[in-house]
Order: structure tokens, then sequence, then C-alpha cells
């Protein structure tokens, strides 16, 4: 079996994951082309995947949101369980949400850029 291809993202990070990484952007190398592949490494060095990673279904889905109607206008996609980010929490390749594309088997390319999105909550 050969080598994985290498691939470098810029990553960008936002709110608690800025804070638990140290920075806000930074180059990333890591061994294959996919998001997944990126997310599994990454997880490995930068101890963040609680904060982004929903693991079921009920993690992926905040109480407070409105009931999903029968009857959806156009498109509606969603990340299979186990793909999801939790609630409020995103991940983005060149700034759109990776539902958009196909979920965590998204192909990246060198200089892509890979947000990881949990923002401060503040409540009164």
């Amino acid at each position: 079996m050969g080598t994985r291809p290498q691939t470098t993202v810029t990553v960008r990070c936002t709110g608690h994951v800025r804070d638990a990484v140290g920075a806000h952007e930074l180059e990333y190398a890591f061994a294959g082309t996919r998001l997944r592949d990126f997310l599994e490494a990454f997880f490995d060095d930068y101890d963040v995947e609680e904060l982004l990673i929903a693991e079921t279904e009920a993690d992926a889905t905040h109480s407070g949101w409105a009931p999903v109607p029968d009857d959806l206008p156009g498109t509606w996609r969603k990340n299979p369980e186990g793909d999801q980010t939790r609630p409020f929490a995103r991940v983005c390749i060149n700034g759109r949400f990776n539902e958009h594309f196909e979920g965590f088997e998204t192909e990246l390319e060198d200089g892509d850029r890979v947000a990881l999105i949990y923002p401060f909550m503040f409540c009164c």
C-alpha cells in the first residue's frame, strides 16, 4: 500500500476553537485529501473534536430549533449521523458549510480554507 498524498490547507478558527488551538489561523498539512482525513489528523494534534463533532443525531440537534415543516422548499441535505457538527458549531470549506459539498467526504486541495467555527455565546 502506497503513502497517501499530503494536502496543506489554511485553517481558520473562531470562538472556543480559537481559544483551544491558540491561533486564529494556521497552515496545516495532513495525509490524505478528504475533509475526514483533515479532521482526524487535526483532532489528533488539537483537542477540539468534542467542541465540534456530534456523535449522535441528538448531539447535533438543539432543543430550541423550530420544527421542520413536512414540505421543505428547495433541496434539503443533512450530513448523516456521526458526520454532523454540534449545535452552533460549523465546519466550512472555502466559506461554505461542508453540507453543501459532500460532507466529511469532500475532497480538499492544497490552499483550500477550512474554518472551524464554534462562537462564544453569552446569555443575559
